[in-house]
């Protein structure tokens, strides 16, 4: 076998970053649940016309088709894709289910999702997303949209990763502001300005004349909007002050003032109003949401998400929701490149049981099980070797201790190997500090 070719945008942490990704995750669930989230997993594939009718996404989505499939391409049933996010197969799942659900319903979902895009650091072509949304039968209260900064503010605070700060924005300003100023295709210049940390203002305003007509008068109010930023209801008197009327334009500047009222009395300085944030999906209707991680700005976004009103809707009945999504392997890629998370030892494993010949595994065989019967992750030595050699061994895995079988009913003894302290103890007995029971991430 050749070897190996590495597949760029599919990454493959090693065992430590692995278990930093497990930390992450344990963590992050954790949270979710505390606020009533529960659990679920969706199917990796969708079909194709269900993926590609909202947002600009054609060009990302994955076919999925058999090798020997007709070269034609996939028709009917057989026209599946791989998910790009879990908003879309989530909407699915609620118009499938919706007469088991009770409502509103509040799930969390942890997967891997596909996007075809260029990888490049902190952008990957399958990585794993941990996902909240609240969905309603007919209306969802604007409450929930004020919620969901305090999940996610909770949730990676309780993380060892730098400071976050969540830009919020609503899609009624922007579109109800749009309309004020004259413009037909308010969609159109969404996606125009939602390009405008890329691309640049100057670009921008061509953009809004090409794909939204803009006049050059109404780019430069288009401009002027996405300026502003406050981090308290004060962003609403700037809106104001431009001028424009619109009755969407007054319901989204009440909306947002709601959600930056209560994530300041939640944790100060979590939101910021930012009317630049757009979102590049179709079918947010409401409040959007983009996070920085302080320090690494440069990357955008690593958790975002908005209010959606109209992507699960079986005939008249409309399942409008709110969700938000943490970019996990986006986060943690991003960190592991800038060597900012560590772990205390790449294997959970807290003691080997040395073994004194292999005539006497069996005795520490048994020691091993005392230990793990008690939660004490606990490996025996793969050898009899001299017991230097063992505790190299011990050493070289990052295990922070070595256990001596006691011979012809002399007492055990365990050895923090990282001190030289070595100590009489029991297997149903001792215990392992707190801080040494399990790799520590930091």
């Amino acid at each position: 076998m050749s070897k190996p070719t590495p597949i760029s945008g599919f990454p493959e942490w090693t065992p430590g970053q692995r278990m930093i990704e497990q930390f992450v995750l344990d963590r992050i669930r954790a949270t979710f649940e505390l606020y009533g989230f529960a659990p679920l997993e969706t199917r990796s594939v969708e079909p194709l016309d269900q993926l590609l009718r909202k947002g600009e996404t054609s060009k990302e989505v994955y076919v999925l088709r058999r090798l020997q499939a007709d070269t034609d391409g996939p028709a009917g049933d057989d026209a599946l894709g791989l998910h790009f996010d879990l908003t879309v197969p989530f909407a699915r799942y609620v118009l499938e289910n919706a007469g088991k659900l009770q409502f509103p319903f509040r799930r969390y979902q942890i997967q891997k999702v596909w996007r075809g895009e260029r990888p490049q650091e902190g952008r990957y072509r399958e990585f794993l997303q941990a996902d909240i949304d609240i969905v309603d039968r007919d209306t969802l209260p604007p409450h929930y949209e004020a919620e969901m900064p305090l999940v996610i503010g909770d949730a990676l605070r309780s993380l060892p990763i730098p400071p976050v700060r969540i830009q919020v924005n609503n899609r009624k300003i922007c579109e109800g502001f749009y309309r004020g100023i004259g413009l037909t295709d308010p969609e159109a210049a969404l996606r125009a300005v939602d390009k405008l940390d890329k691309i640049g203002p100057a670009r921008v305003a061509e953009l809004l004349a090409e794909t939204a007509g803009a006049s050059e008068a109404q780019a430069k109010a288009c401009l002027a909007l996405a300026e502003i930023s406050a981090p308290d209801p004060s962003f609403a008197d700037a809106v104001r002050a431009l001028g424009v009327s619109d009755p969407l334009l007054d319901e989204g500047i009440e909306e947002l003032v709601a959600v930056v009222e209560t994530a300041a009395a939640h944790s100060p300085g979590l939101c910021v109003a930012d009317l630049r944030i757009a979102r590049g999906l179709d079918y947010y209707t409401g409040t959007v949401y983009e996070t920085q991680l302080i320090g690494y700005e440069r990357f955008g976004s690593i958790c975002s998400g908005g209010r959606y009103d109209n992507l699960a809707s079986s005939g008249a009945t409309r399942f409008p929701g709110v969700g938000i999504s943490i970019g996990v392997t986006r986060l943690l890629g991003l960190l592991f490149g800038a060597d900012a998370l560590s772990v205390s030892r790449t294997v959970p494993t807290c003691v080997l049981v040395a073994v004194t010949s292999e005539g006497a595994r069996p005795a520490s065989n048994r020691v091993a099980e005392a230990l793990r019967s008690r939660g004490v992750p606990t490996e025996v030595s793969p050898s009899a070797a001299k017991f230097g050699k063992q505790i190299r061994y011990a050493e070289r895995r990052g295990i922070p201790y070595v256990w001596f079988p006691g011979a012809e009913g002399a007492a055990d003894e365990v050895k923090d190997i990282r001190s030289g302290e070595q100590i009489a103890a029991a297997a149903g007995e001792w215990t392992p500090p707190r801080e040494d029971l399990k790799p520590l991430v930091s």
